[in-house]
């Protein structure tokens, strides 16, 4: 999983704004209290959102399990002349040198925990790894689309880099959506290199997630849409979900 896919992820996420994406995860870090001069980025892929934190001048951690994604993340930092430590590493066994304010899981990192188990493993590890009145931020694809946008569809397309068909199924009674992954990738001779990858994410409820966070220790589990400060609804695509390690006289937006 994201071997081959790495060199090519950037190309096809290239309608992604980072920028924005880092300036909602810092807002929601200052309503609720978070002020994040050093975060985690957990599942941080080719380092997109990671370099834009570091940009602003946060002390950032990006950590991921695919070497091929930190490899292309490490190069990105380098090119924007930015000293970022990038650190192969499983979510669920997140362990860092020093508690930070923040621990952040951007972009369905937590759809691909698709056990509760795994979940809670996860959400156990960020817990320790925060400073007291810290903050664990994430946003997961919610059931609505990983059932009813993407379940059981079929997509297409190509870029200059590379064209890729793409075959989805799930299955309701695991909440499970099996991605299956064809692509085609353009060599500097003008012929195509075929790969194939297979993904899968469970499309966690609000519910679980507010329980396995509460069995971990987190308090305060807020829930958003996508975007928004507004509460999360069914049919949202994503949601954003903030929950915090309390410690001492913590204050934040709407308490």
């Amino acid at each position: 999983m994201y071997q081959e896919f790495a060199q090519v992820y950037d190309a096809l996420m290239d309608d992604v704004d980072y920028p924005a994406w880092a300036a909602h995860y810092l807002a929601l870090c200052k309503a609720h209290g978070v002020e994040a001069a050093a975060l985690a980025e957990c599942a941080c892929g080719t380092g997109s959102l990671t370099v834009e934190f570091a940009a602003g001048g946060i002390a950032v951690t990006g950590l991921d399990r695919s070497a091929d994604m930190l490899r292309v993340a490490t190069a990105k930092a380098r090119v924007r002349g930015l000293v970022i430590p990038f650190v192969r590493q499983d979510m669920r066994a997140l362990a860092l040198h020093r508690p930070v304010d923040a621990v952040l899981a951007t972009c369905d990192g937590v759809n691909y925990l698709l056990t509760p188990q795994a979940a809670g493993a996860f959400f156990a590890a960020a817990y320790a790894a925060l400073k007291p009145g810290g903050g664990l931020f994430f946003d997961v694809s919610t059931p609505h689309k990983l059932a009813r946008i993407l379940g059981d569809a079929f997509f297409g397309g190509n870029r200059d880099q590379v064209s890729y068909l793409w075959q989805n199924r799930y299955d309701a009674a695991k909440a499970l959506l099996e991605m299956e992954l064809t692509g085609f990738v353009r060599e500097a001779n003008g012929l195509y290199r075929r790969f194939d990858e297979v993904h899968v994410q469970r499309a966690h409820t609000v519910e679980e997630l507010e329980r396995w966070l509460g069995e971990a220790g987190f308090d305060s589990v807020r829930v958003y849409g996508e975007f928004t400060m507004e509460p999360a609804q069914l049919s949202d695509q994503r949601w954003h979900v903030a929950a915090l390690k309390l410690g001492g006289n913590v204050e934040y937006a709407g308490e």
